[in-house]
């Protein structure tokens, strides 16, 4: 008898909760209809990719941008409504956002 079923055995009354994963979560992120913008630019230099105009909770795209950076091993930051990744990686962030179900325009360059 191992503990799950001793645990049924004192407690005949209390059901399972399913626990909640991150991958989860990270699934229920808002979607839009209006395309997010991808730019290119220069600052001080130094190649930069921003994405602006999601229009959902800041926390929906606070979680967007820590999961861009993990998969493209890069920094970046989230400022003024905006996810700033550091190089030029527009190809792949289209590509990541379109396999999420994002529209995706590409501004500039």
């Amino acid at each position: 008898m191992d503990l799950k079923d001793q645990l049924k055995n004192l407690f005949p009354d209390h059901k399972e909760e399913k626990e909640i994963s991150n991958d989860d979560i990270q699934d229920q992120i808002w979607m839009q209809e209006d395309p997010i913008i991808c730019k290119y630019e220069k600052r001080k230099g130094k190649p930069i990719t921003i994405l602006e105009g999601y229009t959902g909770a800041d926390e929906d795209f606070k979680k967007l941008a820590k999961e861009l950076k993990t998969r493209l091993s890069v920094g970046g930051s989230f400022k003024n409504d905006s996810i700033i990744i550091q190089g030029d990686y527009r190809n792949q962030i289209m590509d990541i956002l379109k396999e999420k179900g994002f529209k995706v325009k590409r501004v500039g360059g």
